[in-house]
């Protein structure tokens, strides 16, 4: 049952028949009695190409499904209710039309009566639900119409895929009278002393109640979330009785809850103080509706791109993940809490949910583990006219369907708000060189209009919450910029060069939001090693993202005689690049970097990206770099200058702790000062002109009781990438 259901009724999940709208198909198959035999089978939730007859197909698709019903009482009404279609939809039962859905990542409901023996006798016992579903290609990508992000243009996904469809749950539902249509939940308050939740509620009630207003109770129960079978201890309690005209009424409700148990991020304290929230509705005293959720109380604060979490500071560190699957219906959630849990054992304290909004069990797996969320908007780059009002609808959506989770903690509204429709990795002609330099600089419909309008929705739905308008933007005419993307070392610069900007430009360096280099699977049979060297780079950039002219500047496959040489030479050139440019950001914490998001995590279907587990989720080096590098203490090298560090996330501090510096095994210093609490502190410094015979790991250690012994080696792999940066 979904929340605002009190009874479930038919799950509507399983086989549907469906087949491409073609001829006059649109206009036949909604009759209860035309034949479908020899439609294909498909599975709902999920894709239509995920169905062979269908794979090839960019729709649209006219989906059906039998179903029976009983007959419900007087006074009860009933609602058949999508989770998610993918993009848009129109939808019949049993020849009459209930109407029109736009927009996959949150929930469409129709009413569809009942036969209660009077006037309405629109619902018999055997029933035919029909919907056609469209998900166009967007053939213009800088001016792109269909709110889906990184589905309809992202060099990470396969820009052949079609990801229509009715890719979650359908149901039918019943409720009494008077029906929760909607409920929005967020944390507005948690203190020590007390926590807030503000309720924004639509209460339906059908057709206006005659010849007086319908009077209804409400109460709102708060309980600790136990994540067992049964209820964990009640908090708080509170009712209100209303009397609702016909239509929607809308209103706003706060709970306050005394001396409330607050949520953490993991690196902060105990994520799993979880609350349960139910909302009953009663119409002469008999329960008409409920709706549940399950929330916590913590304040996410943002001031100059630092960031705060129940009053304390925290320097945060992420990285970008797509779809955890590109066909995500087909994603168990085992896969969808793997990637969160992955994370975690990544050291990162956040995720950004790069351009699309994912499954619920993604959410609920942060909320438990004390993973903060950065959650994107689903605009990426170009956009055309007409969309605003679209867009600020389904801004609004978001929040109502995401706004209770505790571990999303900031709201985005575009990324890289860019019309331009550059191949990466390919060469640039100066036309586009110029377009991309005004949709960077210059006032645009995309940043100006659109994005301040869904920045907007997005900051009146949800004021507890920081909102960036657009991520990846330049400080130009009119704008003084927000995060940054700096691709040193794949498509701009040398590796090293990410500090020097940084230091220059501080303003630059406040919240790095993309950085990185692809590097090649271990999981590789789609790239069909056995050719090498002539592989079909053509086909490997089209549908999997392999960027071969960047990698001929950084790691050339002409200078390896064999496939697993380059692949072996791709991956520690990732890994280096994280391992320094991780460290660089950590030694400008709070002066002025706030944090970071790498890009990206993991890949949603094979491909040569920039992620750090494969598709298969096998780590590539890249991955135990980061891990290593966000380590909570952490002592460093700066290895241009042999400056040493040692940076904490820690609440204590470390007083007295010892810092070695040895290379090969032999000692160039040690150290003994105090690092101070969530800070960091300069040692001294090293000479790393390498002695003749000198060859192998350079490696810093810090010691102290409260952290043991944490140890950061440089390989001779790092050492020659920087070495090539410096001389290229």
């Amino acid at each position: 049952m979904t929340p605002g259901a009190s009874g479930e009724l038919a799950d509507l999940s399983g086989r549907w028949r469906a087949t491409p709208a073609e001829g006059d198909l649109a206009g036949r198959f909604l009759e209860p009695s035309f034949d479908d035999c020899d439609w294909a089978d498909v599975d709902v939730p999920g894709h239509w190409r995920s169905t062979s007859e269908l794979a090839g197909s960019d729709g649209p698709v006219l989906y059906r499904r039998q179903f029976a019903l009983d007959a419900c009482a007087a006074g009860r009404r009933r609602f058949v209710e999508f989770d998610g279609v993918f993009y848009q939809g129109d939808v019949w039962l049993d020849a009459g039309y209930l109407g029109a859905t736009e927009g996959y990542f949150f929930p469409h409901s129709f009413e569809i009566g009942c036969n209660d023996g009077g006037e309405n006798r629109r619902l018999a016992r055997d029933h035919t639900l029909a919907v056609e579903v469209a998900c166009p290609p967007q053939r213009d990508r800088t001016a792109k119409r269909l709110i889906t992000g990184v589905f309809s243009h992202w060099d990470n996904l396969d820009p052949e895929w079609n990801p229509g469809g009715l890719w979650r749950p359908v149901r039918v539902v019943e409720t009494g009278p008077v029906r929760i249509g909607r409920v929005r939940c967020v944390c507005t308050e948690a203190t020590e002393e007390r926590g807030r939740l503000a309720l924004d509620l639509t209460l339906d009630p059908g057709d206006a109640p005659e010849p007086a207003p319908l009077p209804v109770r409400l109460t709102a129960q708060v309980r600790a979330a136990t994540g067992q079978p049964g209820r964990g201890a009640l908090l708080h309690t509170a009712k209100r009785e209303i009397p609702l005209a016909g239509g929607d009424n809308h209103l706003t409700w706060v709970l306050d809850v005394d001396d409330p148990p607050r949520w953490w991020p993991w690196r902060l304290g105990e994520p799993a103080h979880l609350v349960e929230v139910e909302i009953v509705v009663e119409v002469d005293g008999e329960p008409s509706d409920r709706h549940e959720l399950t929330t916590a109380f913590r304040e996410v604060r943002m001031r100059r791109w630092q960031v705060t979490v129940n009053g304390e500071g925290l320097f945060v560190m992420g990285s970008n993940q797509g779809p955890t699957r590109m066909a995500l219906a087909d994603a168990t959630p085992a896969e969808l809490a793997g990637d969160i849990e992955l994370a975690r054992a990544a050291n990162l304290d956040l995720v950004r949910v790069h351009a699309h909004v994912s499954r619920p069990e993604t959410y609920a797996a942060a909320d438990a583990a004390g993973m903060l969320l950065w959650q994107d908007f689903p605009l990426q780059w170009g956009y055309g006219l007409g969309l605003r009002r679209q867009a600020v609808r389904q801004a609004r959506a978001m929040v109502d369907v995401l706004g209770h989770h505790p571990s999303v903690a900031l709201w985005c509204a575009h990324n890289e708000p860019l019309a331009v429709a550059l191949q990466p990795g390919e060469p640039v002609t100066a036309r586009q060189a110029a377009r991309f330099a005004a949709s960077m600089f210059l006032p645009s419909w995309n940043k100006d209009v659109l994005d301040r309008s869904v920045a907007r929705a997005l900051s009146r739905a949800d004021s507890s919450r920081p909102v960036d308008r657009y991520s990846g933007v330049l400080p130009g005419i009119g704008t003084f910029g927000t995060d940054t993307h700096w691709y040193f070392g794949w498509y701009h610069g040398e590796l090293d060069g990410l500090s020097s900007i940084m230091r220059r430009v501080p303003r630059l360096a406040r919240f790095v939001t993309e950085f990185g280099a692809q590097a090649v699977p271990d999981t590789h049979d789609f790239m069909e090693p056995g050719r090498w060297p002539d592989l079909d780079w053509e086909q490997l950039l089209h549908r999997h993202a392999c960027q071969r002219r960047m990698f001929d500047r950084v790691v050339p496959p002409a200078d390896h005689a064999t496939f697993d040489g380059w692949r072996a030479a791709t991956q520690e050139y990732q890994a280096a690049l994280i391992q320094l440019q991780v460290e660089d950001l950590r030694r400008l914490k709070r002066a002025p970097t706030g944090g970071f998001c790498h890009f990206c995590f993991a890949d949603g279907h094979p491909a040569v990206t920039w992620s750090v587990l494969d598709h298969a989720r096998a780590p590539k080096l890249g991955f135990e770099a980061l891990r290593a590098a966000c380590r909570t203490v952490l002592p460093m090298i700066e290895p241009r200058a042999g400056l040493v560090h040692v940076v904490s996330e820690a609440r204590l501090p470390l007083p007295g702790a010892v810092v070695d510096v040895e290379w090969d095994g032999r000692r160039l210093g040690r150290f003994t000062g105090d690092v101070p609490a969530d800070g960091i502190a300069y040692v001294g410094r090293v000479s790393l002109d390498e002695p003749h015979g000198i060859a192998g790991d350079l490696v810093v250690t810090v010691e102290h009781e409260r952290c043991g012994r944490v140890e950061n080696t440089y390989t001779e792999a790092f050492r020659a990438a920087l070495r090539a940066a410096r001389s290229g």
